[in-house]
């Protein structure tokens, strides 16, 4: 299992810098020129010279491939950078946020997880009763719903009908848990049962196709009881698929979390990238898709290990 990690881990080094090579030329091919639209009105009339020593002192005066190289030394040092709008560590800022960008995101996994999975497996166990047909039509719905409009319905819903505005001002968890949570928990529901929707679908068709194998059958025929032969036999082997699709959402819910942050005024990474995105500051901009390029290739060789205590049969060579 050591060899086999160690593989994986050199091989996720081309595919950390490729991302990050998308990422820092996707940036840079966008019209326009940074500087005006970080400084505007104060590059309005400046000489030629002065412009040129402020691209020196923002970093942007040196070739692409060597603005690259002086952003991922410094990144492998643990230094991402300065903020090209406020000139503050990068790194001070994403830790400044990562905290609600986690807590958002591991409450939406929890939901996902509570949702799809006992929801799968009923719908295959009784399939296609009127409870599996429900079920599904409920999938396919949160298949369907934007988590935006969902989001902003019941932002607006709730003032409309009732008076009621939810909270705006957020409110760390150490400091106010009822408040935080009041603000945190309908955002997470929503990505939640989103997210959900494809687990419930691949739990359901994995659970059918488990169900059909011979195994299961000689377990039936031995006399268990229905709840042993779901959740001991027939269950563990159809996760495998499923702990493939979480491990994928896990990288998902940053994209889930950048629209659903803004809507519910959440300080998060999210919103973060919004913001770093609307004044093109590359550096925090990389900074924020360098850890997550980290968490993504991490959680993968996590699943893939998992791999060996759900099924017995699979050895890592």
């Amino acid at each position: 299992m050591y060899l086999y990690i160690v593989r994986r881990l050199i091989l996720a080094v081309p595919t950390f810098l490729l991302a990050t090579m998308l990422v820092f030329g996707m940036l840079r091919i966008i019209p326009g020129d940074v500087l005006f639209t970080l400084l505007e009105e104060s590059l309005v009339g400046m000489p030629a010279s002065e412009i040129e020593a402020v691209k020196r002192e923002f970093g942007v005066d040196k070739p692409l491939h060597e603005q690259y190289w002086v952003f991922i030394t410094g990144a492998l040092r643990g230094d991402m950078g300065f903020s090209l709008r406020d000139r503050k560590p990068v790194w001070d800022k994403i830790l400044s946020r990562l905290p609600v960008t986690l807590e958002l995101g591991l409450i939406a996994l929890f939901f996902s997880i509570a949702f799809a999975i006992p929801i799968g497996v009923i719908s295959a166990i009784r399939q296609d009763t009127l409870l599996d047909y429900l079920l599904r039509g409920f999938a396919i719905g949160g298949l369907s719903i934007p988590s935006f409009w969902l989001g902003t319905l019941v932002m607006v819903l709730p003032a409309m009908w009732f008076g009621v505005i939810p909270p705006l001002v957020f409110s760390p968890f150490p400091k106010d848990p009822i408040a935080n949570l009041k603000q945190v928990l309908p955002p997470a529901f929503i990505l939640g049962l989103l997210l959900s929707a494809t687990v419930m679908r691949l739990t359901r068709t994995m659970m059918l196709e488990v169900l059909r194998q011979d195994y299961i059958r000689t377990a039936w025929a031995k006399g268990l009881r229905e709840r042993a032969v779901i959740f001991r036999h027939a269950l563990k082997n159809a996760l495998i698929p499923v702990v493939t699709v979480l491990g994928l959402q896990v990288g998902f819910v940053l994209g889930g979390s950048v629209i659903l942050e803004q809507i519910f005024s959440l300080p998060g990474m999210g919103r973060l990238l919004i913001e770093a995105l609307t004044f093109r500051d590359y550096p925090v901009i990389q900074g924020i898709n360098l850890l997550v390029a980290s968490w993504v290739i991490l959680i993968n060789l996590a699943v893939d290990i998992s791999y060996g205590f759900l099924d017995p049969r699979i050895r890592f060579r």
